[in-house]
């Protein structure tokens, strides 16, 4: 019974414990994989807009396993983020569907018009 109330407020414990697997992971990567691919993930938590926490799990562990796959392989770094890293993570983070927080935003904007149309106050 706590649990489930605690995970009313807080979120998943269940993607909790699988995005804390997947840090531990990163952590374990050699070097220069692991400051890129957390240099990747810094960027996508700020850039990404995900707020759906399953999606965010999902791609975060999609990360680890192609910088593990990097690392095993001895792919260099900028064979994986090409010469625009920002791009590399923005086309990274649009193959993942799900809600962001723009997607709050937008829906508030179009009520917000739709009232003052209608001359409704907020």
């Amino acid at each position: 019974m706590a649990a489930k109330w605690i995970e009313m407020v807080t979120g998943s414990l269940e993607q909790k414990k699988q995005y804390k697997q997947y840090q531990r992971r990163l952590e374990a990567l050699p070097e220069p994989y692991r400051a890129a691919a957390k240099a990747v993930q810094r960027y996508l938590m700020y850039a990404g807009g995900v707020v759906d926490g399953e999606t965010l799990v999902t791609m975060n562990g999609d990360l680890v396993d192609l910088w593990e796959r990097a690392a095993a392989d001895g792919t260099p770094v900028r064979d994986i983020v090409g010469e625009n890293p920002a791009e590399f993570a923005e086309d990274f983070a649009r193959a993942y569907t799900g809600t962001q927080w723009i997607d709050k935003e937008r829906a508030r904007l179009n009520k917000a018009i739709d009232d003052a149309e209608r001359g409704e106050p907020e």
